[in-house]
């Protein structure tokens, strides 16, 4: 990864995007800025960057959120820097999708090695996908919109959640196990009722006839699969 690199960085305070901008600046990497969650996903849909640094403290949305809604779609390599110091919130993190964890008050010089680490790692030149065709039906995860025939579909959280997990593989087998681990918690991987119920639903939403299904395929015994598309 080159240091032509563009960092988004994630924070309500003022002060330190100013000192992140300048400090990653001067190493010559792009800065983008964004001053809350919601503000922040939008520009990590749109300009796609290599690396996000994110703050947890954020006034419209609490950063773990930010970082859960982030790793339904993307990739991309996630610093947490934040005044929660406690091994919980870090484990947290960490569990959610982030790749590193700085507390603040921090050093400059062991945040730019830890960003130059995690740009290393990063996969060259890996694309977020865009929208998954299947038919009529549009799955654009990076904008968290589902379209039928052009007409956006409004789906509850679990329902998009359960539709994103399955669109990110399309064609394969998800288990029953590995999304209600993935969407209710490992605590809830026998409960294959709410997964039932979430699937009828979705179906019914996508005017899909189980039996002879466009979209979302039933394999018995073993869990679901989204029909195989093609990525615009």
């Amino acid at each position: 990864m080159s240091q032509t690199a563009s960092i988004l960085v994630i924070d309500d305070e003022p002060q330190i995007r100013k000192f992140l901008r300048i400090s990653l600046a001067s190493q010559g990497y792009k800065v983008l800025e964004a001053a809350t969650g919601g503000d922040g996903l939008a520009q990590a849909a749109l300009s796609r960057p290599d690396l996000v640094v994110l703050d947890l403290g954020l006034p419209d949305m609490d950063g773990q959120q930010v970082l859960r809604d982030l790793r339904e779609w993307s990739p991309v390599p996630v610093l947490v820097l934040s005044v929660r110091a406690s091994e919980a919130q870090k484990v947290e993190a960490l569990d959610g999708g982030a790749n590193d964890y700085v507390t603040k008050p921090f050093g400059i010089q062991e945040f730019l090695a830890r960003v130059r680490a995690l740009l290393r790692q990063a996969p060259a030149g890996e694309a977020n996908p865009g929208p998954l065709s299947l038919g009529p039906l549009s799955i654009d995860l990076a904008l968290r919109r589902i379209t039928l025939a052009g007409v956006e579909v409004a789906l509850t959280r679990k329902e998009y959640a359960l539709l994103a997990q399955l669109a990110r593989h399309p064609g394969r087998v998800i288990t029953q196990q590995q999304l209600l681990r993935d969407i209710w918690g490992p605590s809830h991987v026998d409960d294959s009722h709410y997964l039932r119920i979430v699937i009828g639903h979705v179906r019914q939403k996508l005017g899909d006839d189980p039996a002879a299904p466009r979209f979302i395929v039933t394999e018995p015994g073993v869990g679901y699969r989204l029909m195989g598309g093609e990525a615009g």
